[in-house]
């Protein structure tokens, strides 16, 4: 149980795309200091492998792995899942709050490293993908954030020192704090559209799926560029054609290639000969893969566990 200190657990490390050696050892620092034994099941190619791991762990940290219903059938011990990342709509929330089980993430983590991977992105775009044509400078460009948390943030950051102008729209955060941050606010989603970048920040919800469709889309100036580093489901695939085909100066810059086959080839085919310029995909979703990103994600998912158990702390904890 939670705040139960001095008791030996087994953290179950669960990750189909693995950490980096150097994170495993931090990770393993961390959990052993505490008196817990840490089983590594990584890289694995079947769920079955996962449903037999889970069953002796009373704690897991996973990345992009799947934790639903019929993962916490089989973890008879679990009290505990920690995302090492900011997204989590990899886990059932609703099945783990039945089960009584505390579902974590590890917000700001990876931060600086999804900011950075923005910029890259960005520039990449701007610069024609250095095929010695004319491009763009970013500077005095606007940008616009739905969703306000630590990545964008992270990402305001360093438009700030592009001499770029942020403006932000989230739910959850009041107005003034928004403006005390640095960025204009603004009322609507809709309104995030009038700029020329727009970076998408948002976890995928019922409400975010599919929400970014083409009447937002040609809200956008000319030279308008979505940015989404969030989740590739919170944008409408057959719009973003159809968006393609209407505006040549369109670009889209995405953290991962659609899952559909088909709406990916779709996409490429509309852009044609300026893939890489108007239409960026990298090659696996790579926002969190860095050295530095995979450290502080692991290890910060070891503490959020050792604390749970050992203080009772909460702090990160997700509802459904």
């Amino acid at each position: 149980m939670a705040g139960e200190a001095g008791k030996a657990r087994t953290v179950l490390l669960a990750t189909e795309k693995a950490f980096a050696a150097d994170a495993v050892s931090k990770i393993e620092a961390v959990t052993s200091a505490a008196g817990y034994k840490l089983v590594r099941l990584e890289n694995y190619k079947s769920k079955d492998d996962l449903l037999k791991a889970v069953a002796d762990a009373d704690a897991m940290i996973i990345r992009s792995d799947k934790v639903d219903q019929a993962v916490l059938d089989k973890a008879a011990k679990l009290k505990i899942v920690v995302r090492a990342g900011a997204g989590y709509d990899n886990i059932d929330l609703k099945a783990t709050e039945g089960k009584g089980v505390v579902s974590m993430n590890t917000p700001g983590q990876n931060a600086n490293a999804v900011a950075e991977l923005v910029f890259g992105m960005m520039i990449t775009s701007a610069r024609n993908n250095y095929d010695g044509t004319s491009g763009f400078e970013l500077v005095n460009r606007s940008i616009a954030f739905y969703g306000f948390g630590a990545v964008a943030r992270a990402v305001h950051k360093l438009a700030q020192g592009f001499g770029m102008k942020s403006f932000a729209y989230d739910p959850y955060i009041p107005a003034a704090k928004i403006a005390e941050m640095g960025a204009t606010p603004v009322a609507t989603v809709a309104g995030l559209f009038e700029h020329q970048y727009v970076s998408l920040h948002v976890p995928l919800t019922d409400e975010t799926k599919a929400s970014i469709n083409k009447a937002l889309l040609m809200k956008m100036p000319k030279g308008g560029t979505l940015i989404n580093t969030a989740r590739c489901e919170v944008v409408h695939e057959a719009d973003m054609v159809e968006v393609f085909k209407a505006r040549q100066d369109f670009c889209y810059l995405c953290d991962v290639a659609p899952d559909d086959k088909a709406a990916k080839e779709a996409m490429t085919a509309a852009v044609g000969d300026k893939f890489g310029k108007r239409l960026i995909f990298t090659a696996k979703k790579m926002g969190a893969q860095t050295l530095e990103a995979n450290d502080n994600c692991g290890v910060a998912a070891a503490n959020q566990i050792v604390a749970f158990f050992e203080k009772g702390e909460t702090r990160f904890a997700l509802k459904a």
